[in-house]
């Protein structure tokens, strides 16, 4: 892996040496794929401008997050910054591949043209994927191949997705709700499963690393991101199908209803959110696992059914009379 890892470095630093002038500019990009940022805007999608589609879009994002937080600790690979503090100023505690951000735009991105359809829409996606990819590297955040394994990991997600939709969906709608719920509770499952057999077979860290240093923190982060995974995909699945059966809300309406239901809904979800992560502790790790999947789930609930309802009692929304057919994966 050294000759990979050392390419990767000259390939940060000729573009850190030659492009000097784009580091805002790469920094703001990057600053597009934050938690913070889908946390804003995946909110709005459900709420108000399409909310069937949307919940496609939820489970896609919230499942490849957490296959990129085990997924890092599977291949516990450095970042760049941790072999050359020259190169960045990052200060992510996190293993580097897959890149998360590039995994996370990916899916964002692909989906939003998908459900487009428009040949031009697929072309600025591809555009913003390899736009986010260039800020990570130039950043030193990441790696060349750590890029293209979370690239590749969202195309393989979503080609999953594809085949689902063609040749199961239409089975899983016809399923009461209480099947429904127990398919669709089956992937945070699986997920965990698969992150608990793969720590086993891996087993620990290697600490005669360059980078040893930084092992304990980016081992407590993999499980976070795992937990914060799992957590907030199993409260959007409880979430969407029991709104789609007992409140129904359309996200369709006046558009100062739209704005007026989002605003309202989003700092309430961060207040409840930020509030959640000031009071739970994080240690011990047991205690902190545990509080951070109730965080997680609960912001997600909010998300997916509380708020909905908010909006449907106090008039800002619209509820459709008969039972919508959710759309779960």
């Amino acid at each position: 892996m050294e000759p990979i890892w050392q390419f990767g470095l000259d390939v940060t630093r000729w573009l850190q040496q030659t492009y000097p002038q784009l580091r805002g500019f790469m920094e703001l990009l990057s600053q597009l794929g934050t938690v913070e940022f889908y946390l804003l805007i995946l909110p709005l999608l459900y709420w108000s401008v399409n909310k069937r589609t949307s919940i496609y879009l939820l489970n896609l994002f919230l499942i490849t997050a957490t296959i990129n937080g085990f997924s890092k600790q599977f291949f516990r690979g450095p970042r760049p910054f941790w072999l050359d503090s020259t190169l960045g100023t990052g200060d992510d505690g996190r293993y580097g591949i897959p890149s998360g951000h590039v995994q996370m735009s990916t899916i964002f991105y692909t989906y939003l043209a998908y459900w487009s359809g428009k040949g031009w829409v697929y072309l600025l996606a591809a555009i913003a994927i390899l736009l986010m990819a260039l800020s990570r590297i130039y950043l030193g955040v990441h790696f060349i191949h750590d890029t293209i394994l979370g690239f590749l990991l969202s195309a393989l997600l979503f080609a999953a997705f594809l085949i689902w939709r063609r040749r199961y969906e239409a089975g899983f709608r016809k399923r009461i709700l209480g099947q429904r719920l127990f398919y669709a509770l089956m992937v945070p499952a699986g997920l965990t499963a698969v992150y608990l057999i793969g720590l086993l077979i891996i087993g620990q860290p290697n600490s005669n690393v360059p980078w040893a240093e930084m092992i304990p923190a980016a081992e407590r982060e993999g499980i976070d991101d795992v937990v914060t995974g799992v957590s907030a995909l199993t409260g959007l699945i409880i979430g969407t199908l029991l709104e789609g059966s007992r409140i129904r809300f359309r996200s369709d309406g006046p558009t100062w209803k739209r704005i007026v239901r989002y605003l309202v809904g989003i700092i309430i979800v961060f207040g409840t959110w930020f509030g959640l992560r000031l009071i739970f502790p994080e240690d011990p790790l047991w205690l902190g696992s545990i509080l951070r999947f109730i965080r997680y789930g609960f912001t997600l609930l909010l998300i997916s059914y509380f708020m909905p309802w908010l909006f449907v009692r106090t008039g800002l929304a619209d509820a459709d009379p008969e039972p919508a057919m959710s759309l779960k994966l």
